[in-house]
């Protein structure tokens, strides 16, 4: 089964994350399928790009969000909705 979730880069205490398709019982940073966005938490505000047309297809496939992408894309919806 496949899993959309947070693989973690970045240096200690300065962390960046990538979003990405991988299979649900793969380590955290780990093999994974594609990638279809990220995340930058530390930037002011916190910063979240996404492939919407990749994100759907993976979603349209089966593809489960882990409950912080769930969260990060809810984040980037509020903020555009702000900004508008």
């Amino acid at each position: 089964m496949l899993s959309i979730r947070l693989t973690r880069l970045g240096a200690k205490k300065r962390p960046f994350y990538r979003i990405v398709v991988t299979e649900r019982d793969a380590k955290r940073d780990g093999r994974f399928v594609e990638i279809v966005g990220h995340y930058d938490p530390i930037a002011k505000p916190p910063v979240v790009k996404v492939d919407r047309e990749r994100y759907d297809y993976w979603i349209g496939h089966g593809a489960k969000p882990s409950d912080s992408v769930r969260r990060c894309l809810r984040a980037q919806a509020r903020a555009a909705v702000a900004t508008a």
